[in-house]
């Protein structure tokens, strides 16, 4: 199971952004495991057993940078209780740990796994923070194309709509690094899920 944990970077000095959070977040709530929680005050909470789910609620939050990103891997407890406030396991655990050591982090993000009583970042994390200092570099010009692809449309319907050629679609996508973008998703979705395979036994009440 994945469990994320994020935490408002400098929150007593700005505004509440848990509700933007969440409305960022809403159309993945279909694939989580219980409706997104508010904890602690400044934190949310989100659990899900999808890795893609669990990628992209990092990736998103991250974007946003008002928050500091820990990824949690392990058990949890069955069943859930009613909400992620209440629930617990080793997922939970880690993912506390990992909120942590986000604050501290270059990328404002931790992965931390639970392995036999254990924490450890492992591999994993540290090829997604690859990918966050990739997304950190890109300029808004290099975004408004790669959200339009993302959205369904092909480079020439891109050019279009931003009123630029598609020679120079080309090259912010280039810029963007959204070609090595696209081959590095699915291939951390796959270490997730292997990582989640190794350690997701279910822990009973």
């Amino acid at each position: 199971m994945f469990v994320v944990t994020a935490d408002q970077i400098a929150s007593s000095r700005g505004t509440d952004r848990v509700p933007a959070a969440f409305e960022l977040l809403a159309d993945l709530e279909p694939d989580l495991a219980l409706p997104p929680d508010r904890n602690a005050g400044d934190e949310l909470q989100l659990v899900t057993a999808s890795a893609p789910t669990a990628l992209d609620i990092v990736l998103r939050l991250r974007r946003d940078e008002h928050w500091s990103v820990g990824l949690g891997v392990g058990s949890v407890r069955e069943p859930l209780a009613r909400s992620a406030r209440e629930s617990s396991g080793a997922a939970f655990l880690a993912a506390r740990d990992a909120v942590d050591a986000a604050k501290r982090a270059p990328t404002r993000f931790s992965l931390v796994s639970a392995v036999d009583g254990r924490w450890n970042g492992g591999h994993v994390g540290a090829l997604l923070d690859l990918l966050l200092a990739l997304q950190g570099r890109r300029s808004p010009e290099g975004w408004a194309v790669v959200d339009l692809l993302r959205s369904g449309s092909n480079q020439l319907a891109a050019a279009e709509a931003l009123g630029i050629t598609p020679q120079a679609v080309s090259l912010r996508l280039r810029a963007a690094g959204w070609r090595i973008e696209e081959r590095a998703r699915p291939a951390l979705v796959l270490l997730l899920e292997d990582l989640d395979r190794g350690m997701s036994s279910p822990e009973q009440n």
